[in-house]
């Protein structure tokens, strides 16, 4: 009797184990990740900011809930060009120290697209009495025509309202490929050696790695018509000029892009036309990726992050490479995902198995109804992932938006 009793026992053990690695199993965990809104709460030019509180604040709301196969996360965005990499590798190992000590999945987005402020040395071809001075830095911005001649110094952003930012990259510049390369390669470690360190039962705390970043030319930093002239004009005087998502080249802007177009060796004369800024935007991500998954990341945990918009054009297929699972803005009605035109005809050709809405916001008033359905469907939809909202910041007062979150979790709960 003893012999048997103690047989159970083991039995009972090895099923628990089983059990509670089958309840964390990678394959059927979806997450519902909050990105924390940069220099907001957490700062990376401030390693000490990025703490246990600023964890605590969005894992709180979700600390009752039952394990679940929908985990709720965390996503934050390192912009390895924006501050030294010394600071941005110590900004890095607190969150994932922190993502291990509060049991929080992670969402780890590197940029060298958006934001390269500490890098002068690249962009500042124009002022020398600014750090970085170098004339051929020309080479390393984007270009208004075919000649380094026509280098910009200055461009706009609009992401709810008109900012003025620095020339945004020649995506193709050697000097800028190796500056992430190299920035890539300090951070890399550091999430690979983490993860690999996780137990088994805890490797879900991974969601992925996400990279590039809105990938494109002119989207995100445009020119407006003598646009270097204004760069010692106030900025309150500035033209604000609507963007024209009809326009797929321009935007309704001067065009951008001979830089990165003739560099990659794709058109060195003529008009740029829709093709040559696909390309050559694919040919940025998938160097990204490739850098990744060559250091060892496995497929499935390396996101690309393409365009979203209403129109479907030809820029979403950015996103689609061999060595990530695709990603991709979703702003556009995430609460009917089969109408996205731009994402089904993605995966409908996409070798990946997965994919994700990498930045994702339900443009609607915060009723629990509409944002539990739109979480629902984008996180039923194909196969996908992971969806994140971007950002915490704007629905941490809703508790509306919040419990919606905690309903579809608690729904999807572990029996």
């Amino acid at each position: 009797m003893k012999k048997i009793m103690f047989s159970f026992a083991i039995f009972g053990a090895l099923c628990s184990v089983l059990c509670a690695q089958d309840s964390n199993s990678q394959d059927d965990i979806k997450y519902l990740a909050f990105m924390r809104t940069p220099e907001d709460v957490f700062n990376q030019h401030h390693p000490e900011t990025i703490n246990v509180a600023g964890f605590n604040e969005i894992t709180r709301h979700f600390a009752d809930l039952p394990n679940s196969k929908v985990k709720p996360g965390i996503g934050f965005i390192f912009s390895y060009l924006k501050t030294d990499i010394d600071t941005v590798q110590v900004d890095l190992k607190r969150f994932l120290s922190l993502s291990l000590k509060t049991n929080t999945p992670v969402l780890v987005k590197l940029d060298g697209e958006q934001w390269w402020q500490n890098r002068p040395d690249l962009w500042n071809w124009w002022d020398p009495e600014l750090p970085g001075y170098d004339p051929n830095n020309r080479n390393n911005v984007e270009w208004r025509w075919w000649e380094p001649e026509y280098a910009i110094k200055i461009a706009w952003r609009n992401w709810g309202r008109q900012l003025r930012v620095l020339p945004p990259p020649n995506l193709m510049s050697p000097a800028y490929r190796n500056a992430c390369h190299e920035a890539m390669d300090q951070l890399m470690p550091i999430v690979l050696d983490w993860y690999k360190a996780l137990p088994d039962d805890k490797k879900y705390l991974f969601i992925g790695l996400n990279l590039g970043w809105e990938s494109s030319i002119g989207m995100n930093a445009y020119y407006y018509p003598n646009g270097n002239d204004l760069i010692d004009v106030p900025e309150i005087d500035d033209v604000h000029k609507p963007y024209i998502h009809d326009d797929v080249l321009s935007r309704g802007y001067v065009q951008i892009g001979y830089a990165s177009v003739k560099t990659a060796g794709i058109r060195t004369s003529g008009d740029i036309n829709e093709s040559d800024i696909v390309k050559v935007s694919q040919m940025h991500v998938e160097d990204l990726c490739k850098r990744a998954y060559d250091f060892g990341f496995p497929r499935e945990k390396i996101f690309s992050h393409g365009v979203g918009n209403p129109k479907g054009e030809k820029l979403y297929d950015v996103a689609l490479n061999k060595y990530s699972c695709p990603g991709w803005s979703t702003y556009d009605r995430p609460d009917m995902p089969e109408s996205n035109i731009g994402i089904n005809r993605c995966l409908d050709i996409s070798d990946a198995n997965q994919w994700a809405a990498t930045e994702w916001l339900l443009l609607a008033p915060h009723e629990k109804a509409l944002w539990k359905t739109a979480f629902e469907k984008t996180l039923s939809y194909r196969n996908c992932k992971y969806l994140c909202v971007f950002n915490w910041e704007l629905i941490r007062k809703s508790p509306e938006v919040i419990e919606a979150a905690r309903e579809v979790i608690k729904e999807n709960a572990i029996k």
